[in-house]
């Protein structure tokens, strides 16, 4: 039985570069991963200016950028009557770091994380490992798992449980993971198509009760993800038909697609009773869960690796005592109910459930006065920030 400072669960970009913070800071990390591979279902592919200062701190932005693209701005559309308003992130010059958004597919990120974690001879990853439970005492944390050679064991001082919505570490701990459930089902679709002809920017939200969708960019070769959604009573099987059927009446002509890549999901706002049961932390959306509208998911499980990584590796060196993970845990849970959470139901129900013409003009005028205000499109940039806790080392315990 092996023994290491940490073990993550879960190799989604939550888990890896929560690994990758830990083994730049010294520590001793095993990631396990069921999976044989890197997920690359259609998933999140958008991260906000404010979580690129903690990719440049992991040394993996550079990289990121060179496979991905900068993303400058938002535009809203309404479907209905064509009427389209665009706020450019250049307004952020010279405030931030970084005045741009990073599109690229998660995958694409795990791989350059998975690059960078084999430069650290303390870190490996570990696939085709089966989480089977977990048990622990005032020394560590015993892991459970299973590989194609039969069952194994693990030891170590801390585990991360970042493996996903239907978290198994998450079960082992009795937690419960209270919230709801959205009664339309999200369908991600990638495809080649050229929506820049029709004036369409890097990243856009599509504004109707029928045909909402997310439009945004991928990369620079032609590649664009259009997420819609569906009543989730509908068949999971006939998905690829309603596809054809949704892109037939959304698309702004018929010169044709090539569908890569579709991924059905459901939606839910949900968050862990605690992050935190004694050696053992949740990360990611092991820890909650939002609808993505407005990319307020990954947005939060890359600002719990921001923290998480840096308070865990603090107190694995033994300078700090572990009631910091405390803060850890209290700061991110506050930030997800008061600020990610709401943000992105907000957005969903605009773009996708809003019926009322009324609400939608009051809705668009807003959008137009933000557009022409630089101070309110800064503010509306900036409010993303706000999902960001950062270090919690210096942070008293009822923050």
């Amino acid at each position: 039985m092996g023994h290491e400072d940490v073990v993550v669960i879960g190799a989604g970009p939550v888990g890896l570069v929560t690994a990758l913070g830990l083994a730049r800071s010294g520590v001793r990390v095993t990631v396990l991963e069921r999976g044989d591979r890197l997920n690359d279902s259609p998933r999140a592919m958008v991260y906000h200016h404010c979580t690129l200062p903690f990719l440049a701190s992991l040394g993996i932005l550079d990289d990121c950028l060179a496979r991905g693209l900068a993303g400058e701005g938002l535009t809203m559309r309404r479907f209905s009557n064509g009427d389209v308003v665009h706020m450019s992130l250049g307004v952020l010059d010279g405030l931030v770091e970084h005045p741009y958004n990073l599109h690229l597919g998660q995958g694409d990120l795990g791989r350059i994380v998975l690059e960078h974690l084999k430069r650290h001879p303390g870190a490996s990853v570990v696939w085709n490992a089966e989480f089977g439970g977990l048990a622990q005492d005032t020394d560590g944390v015993t892991v459970r798992f299973t590989t194609a050679d039969g069952p194994a064991e693990i030891r170590a001082g801390w585990v991360v449980g970042a493996d996903g919505a239907r978290s198994r570490v998450r079960d082992a701990l009795g937690l419960e993971f209270p919230g709801m459930t959205w009664a339309e089902r999200f369908v991600a679709t990638n495809l080649r198509y050229d929506f820049g002809k029709h004036g369409y920017g890097t990243a856009n939200m599509v504004v109707d009760p029928t045909h909402g969708a997310i439009v945004a960019q991928i990369d620079a070769d032609g590649l664009w993800r259009c997420t819609f959604s569906e009543d989730e009573s509908l068949p999971v099987e006939s998905v690829p038909e309603r596809i054809r059927v949704f892109l037939a009446e959304f698309l702004p002509d018929d010169d044709g697609y090539e569908l890569v890549h579709h991924a059905p999901y459901r939606m839910h706002q949900r968050v862990a009773d605690r992050m935190r049961v004694g050696r053992v932390l949740l990360a990611g959306d092991a820890a909650h869960a939002t609808n993505p509208t407005g990319g307020m998911g990954l947005t939060s499980g890359l600002f719990d690796a921001e923290t998480l990584h840096e308070a865990l590796a603090a107190v694995v060196h033994g300078s700090v005592v572990d009631t910091v993970l405390d803060r850890y845990d209290e700061c991110r849970r506050k930030a997800f109910l008061e600020v990610a959470s709401p943000r992105a139901t907000q957005l969903k129900q605009l773009v996708y459930s809003t019926r009322d013409p009324a609400v939608l003009d009051g809705a668009f005028a807003d959008l137009h006065a933000t557009a022409n205000d630089p101070d309110r499109t800064r503010g509306r940039f900036l409010a993303t920030g706000a999902a960001r806790t950062g270090s919690v080392l210096d942070v008293p315990a009822t923050a």
